[in-house]
């Protein structure tokens, strides 16, 4: 067992390929890639269309890890979450990468950006943006606010943006997405859902002509989980399971 998996209730890491030009949509062309993606992976056999036209191949949704795959018209995103360990899921995006260059016609030059993500998500029963205030706090400026007698917060999502070079290229982008909204604080009725904690790293651009997408990508996760283990774990992420394991 990864130590990740130790730290939410669920975790999962994500690939996003953005491209400037639209991607292939021709029938025989898309049902190709994704033949392709499952020939690797034969659990992956649910394909479908999206109402808003993306295409997805994914695994039975009541795995305890699930791998996903679409095609979008200007990006393509590959994750799975869960798996025993982040290079398991490593794999699968560093083989959609290989494949897109003669499969989709993506080019280094097409690259519009390349994300690496992993997410956390932590399930609670109760006022996510308070739980959120609570665990890591708000700045000395708005400490004040959450002091008013009776106020509840209603929308607290602390994200934070960093560019990781000069020029801006190659960024670290840090965020929280609570689910809780006014009619649930109102009521004192809350469902149990997921806060969600998403830690990206981004290189914006095309790549060098004799660069390949999978050696940006793990470029990407070597900066990605040194950030994470640095400054994400300890100040973020053990600060809300324990603030739920209090609750």
């Amino acid at each position: 067992m990864h130590f990740y998996s130790t730290l939410a209730d669920d975790y999962y890491t994500n690939m996003h390929l953005n491209t400037e030009m639209p991607l292939p949509t021709a029938r025989e062309t898309v049902l190709d890639f994704f033949g392709r993606v499952q020939k690797t992976y034969p659990s992956m056999r649910n394909f479908y269309t999206r109402d808003n036209g993306d295409f997805v191949l994914e695994e039975d949704k009541d795995r305890d890890s699930h791998r996903w795959l679409s095609l979008e018209p200007r990006r393509v995103c590959s994750s799975q979450s869960n798996p025993a360990t982040p290079e398991e899921a490593f794999e699968q995006h560093t083989l959609i990468l290989q494949l897109v260059p003669y499969m989709l016609s993506v080019s280094p030059l097409d690259c519009e950006a390349l994300d690496y993500m992993i997410g956390f998500d932590f399930t609670y029963r109760g006022n996510h943006d308070a739980l959120v205030a609570e665990a890591l706090g708000v700045s000395p400026a708005m400490e004040s606010l959450i002091d008013i007698p009776g106020a509840q917060p209603l929308n607290y999502e602390p994200q934070l943006t960093l560019s990781l070079t000069e020029d801006c290229r190659l960024q670290a982008r840090l965020m929280i997405e609570t689910r809780t909204n006014a009619y649930q604080v109102k009521r004192s009725d809350f469902p149990e859902d997921q806060i969600s904690v998403y830690f990206t790293v981004r290189q914006y651009g095309s790549l060098l002509s004799e660069a390949s997408f999978e050696e940006e990508l793990h470029h990407l996760r070597v900066n990605s989980e040194d950030l994470l283990e640095r400054h994400v774990v300890e100040q973020v992420l053990k600060p809300l399971a324990q603030t739920i394991s209090r609750k």
